[in-house]
Formats: C-alpha cells, sequence, structure tokens
C-alpha cells in the first residue's frame, strides 16, 4: 500500500542527537513530508474504493468502508498535525518509520478482525506496508515491526473462528477481487520503482560526491591567488620527486626563485596590480614548463620549481630559458613602465640529501644571486 511511502525515507525512530539543521534543510524535510503523507491518504481512498465495490455487492455493510476512510485520512491527518509542528524533527528519523508501520499495520489488523470475510483485502495491505518500509528500515525496525505483526497476526490466525476469505462469488465481488489485486500489483511495481530511482539517485549522488571530492582535493592543494600548488603540496611533490630519485639514481634539481623587488611594486602600483603580477608569472610558468616539473607557491613572491630527470646544468639552462622570457614579457599593460624580472637558486640532489637541506642549498644559491645585482640565476 503506498501509505507506507512515507516510510522509506527514514531511518531510526530513536530521539538521539538529531543535528541541528538549517532552516532550508528543514522546509526542505517538510515538503518531503507534505508529499509522502499526501500519497497516505491517496492510498486510503484507493481502497476505500475497493471496500465500496463489496458494499455494493452486500457482502459487507456501508459502515466498513466510511469507518476505514476515517480512520486511515484521521491517522494520517495525526502525523501531518505532527510533522507540521515540526515534531518529527526532534528525531534522527525524521519520518517516524516505526511508528508509521505499527499505525498502519494496527489499523489493518482491526479491520481484519471486524470483516475477515474480506480479510485478504487488508492482508495485502500488509504485505505493501512492509514492502514500502523495508526499502529504508535498519534491522532492528524490521525485526521490531515483524515480531510485533506476528504477535497481532497470531491470535487472528489460530483463535478466531470465522474463516479469512476473499469472496467472489457474485459478479461484483469478482470485479471488487480484481481491483485488489490490481491495486496491489501497482502498488507494488510502484516499490520497484520507487527502489530503483532511490538507486539511480543515490548512484549519481556518489559520483557527484566523488567529483565535488576531487575538487575540494584540488582546492586544498592549490594556491588561491595563483592556481599554482600551495606549499603544503609542493612541499609533498618534493618529497616524493626525492624518494623517486633515490630510488631510480635518476637526477633532480629544484629552484627556489623570488620575484625581484615585488615589495616596490606592491608600494608603486597597489596590491591589486602585485597580484595580477604574481598570477601573470605562474601563468607564463605553467606554460613554458615540462608537463613532469612541479610548481608551486613557497611563500610570498617565492616560488619553488621542481625539475625531475635534470642535473645541474641542464637546470641552469632551463631557468636561464625561464628569466628570459620573465624579462621580456610586456609588464607595461597593468601599468606604464613596469618591468618584472626574476632570480633563482638552482640545487641538484645529493645522495642521501634531505629536502631540509636540498631546499637550504637552493636558498643559499638564490641569496647569493640577489646579492649579485636580480634577474640571474645561481647554483648551489
Amino acid at each position: 500500500m503506498s501509505i507506507a511511502a512515507s516510510l522509506l525515507q527514514g531511518q531510526s525512530p530513536h530521539r538521539s542527537a538529531a543535528p541541528i539543521l538549517p532552516p532550508d534543510v528543514l522546509k526542505r524535510r517538510v515538503g518531503q513530508r507534505r508529499h509522502m503523507l499526501g500519497v497516505e491518504a491517496v492510498s486510503y481512498a484507493l481502497i476505500t474504493f475497493v471496500l465500496l465495490a463489496y458494499c455494493y455487492a452486500g457482502t459487507i455493510p456501508l459502515i466498513i468502508p466510511a469507518a476505514y476512510f476515517i480512520f486511515g485520512v484521521g491517522l494520517v491527518g495525526i502525523f501531518v498535525v505532527m510533522s507540521e509542528a515540526g515534531f518529527n524533527d526532534r528525531f534522527r528519523d525524521h519520518y517516524l518509520t516505526s511508528f508509521q508501520i505499527a499505525g498502519h499495520v494496527a489499523l489493518q489488523l482491526c479491520f481484519l478482525l471486524a470483516e475477515p470475510g474480506i480479510g485478504f483485502v487488508f492482508l495485502s495491505v500488509v504485505f505493501l506496508i512492509f514492502g514500502f518500509g523495508g526499502l529504508r528500515m535498519t534491522s532492528r525496525q524490521a525485526i521490531v515491526s515483524w515480531t510485533l505483526t506476528i504477535i497481532g497476526l497470531a491470535p487472528i490466525f489460530l483463535f478466531a473462528s470465522t474463516p479469512i476469505g476473499l469472496p467472489i462469488t457474485t459478479q461484483t465481488e469478482r470485479v471488487a477481487a480484481m481491483l485488489s489485486f490490481v491495486l496491489t500489483i501497482g502498488q507494488c511495481a510502484f516499490v520497484g520503482l520507487y527502489g530503483s530511482s532511490m538507486r539511480k539517485m543515490l548512484y549519481d549522488r556518489s559520483f557527484e560526491l566523488k567529483a565535488a571530492y576531487k575538487r575540494i582535493e584540488e582546492l586544498a592543494e592549490l594556491d588561491e591567488l595563483t592556481g599554482a600548488s600551495n606549499r603544503r603540496c609542493i612541499m609533498r611533490m618534493l618529497e616524493e620527486e626525492i624518494a623517486r630519485a633515490a630510488r631510480t639514481g635518476s637526477p633532480c634539481s629544484i629552484a627556489l626563485i623570488d620575484l625581484d623587488w615585488f615589495k616596490r611594486i606592491n608600494d608603486a602600483y597597489g596590491h591589486p596590480t602585485g597580484d595580477e603580477v604574481l598570477r601573470t608569472f605562474s601563468i607564463t610558468m605553467f606554460a613554458n614548463i615540462r608537463s613532469v616539473d612541479r610548481f608551486g607557491r613557497y611563500g610570498g613572491e617565492e616560488f619553488l620549481l621542481v625539475l625531475p630527470d635534470m642535473d645541474a646544468d641542464q637546470a641552469m639552462r632551463a631557468l636561464d630559458r625561464l628569466r628570459a622570457i620573465i624579462a621580456d614579457l610586456d609588464w607595461s599593460a597593468f601599468s606604464t613602465g613596469m618591468r618584472v624580472t626574476m632570480s633563482a637558486g638552482v640545487a641538484t640532489l645529493k645522495p642521501n640529501e634531505s629536502s631540509d637541506l636540498f631546499l637550504a642549498r637552493a636558498d643559499s644559491a638564490l641569496y647569493a644571486a640577489k646579492a649579485q645585482g636580480r634577474n640571474r640565476i645561481n647554483c648551489a
């Protein structure tokens, strides 16, 4: 029965530390509950239509479909009131899955006792309730609900004197029985489609989450201003290249790069222009280094370039080429007369050298390059 559609979203109904949610999430939850509770009301109306067919056939009195609709919609109304009052949001399972299962199953068993002659109509609804609820019930909820239902059904089957049936004596009764099965089959199909849509939604969501997580990882490793690797990331890359060089015996060089007189640029042209200079420098570097090279912002206007498989001579030639490219750029687009150059200290990895010593030698070479007049490359 579709009345249990609202049971799909719930988890444990126990009132355990439900997180404090923002208003938009609470509003969305209320909308979801309204939709599910509306489905429940429509489902009671459909089953009532089957009961009216039996009433027309003279199998049951009119009081049965009338009472079924009133009590069913009334039960739904109770959950509507609790939902609109925000009572459900006090619980981790804001759909109150176990309580809904218990209420709806109890209602079916009561009418089964009242009219056992058409008892299979109500039993089919019990199957549907568990079919819907089973999509999202926890194992504990399933065991508890199943046990309580057994306790309710056992006396009816074992001790009730009136047989439980589905009369098909007259043509009208046959139509009513057909409607009962058609509705049951249709709602079983709805359960399957709903479960399939949930699986597809979760499958799509998993890809979205993976993409978002990958993007978060990328952002966590990038310098926000320049788009280059941040210090933590470039240091990790350096350690990886040192380990690879030690494992393969291949050379590895690094260059600590500093933009000359960058403080003067900030003071003379302003920090926004200084930021554009840093961005342009990074873009130019990325466009002129190899795909295997690693480039990151080491701090302020200092950058670290990791050059795998390059010895000292190759690294010096590569850095001098980069130095010339930076010096030849037309920086006047930012401000007339602006000129930007760079200095770099190059070091090549020694056997069993740590990253700290490696960087210290490159830093000493950079300091020497700046002391010698800047816009030059020095090798440790």
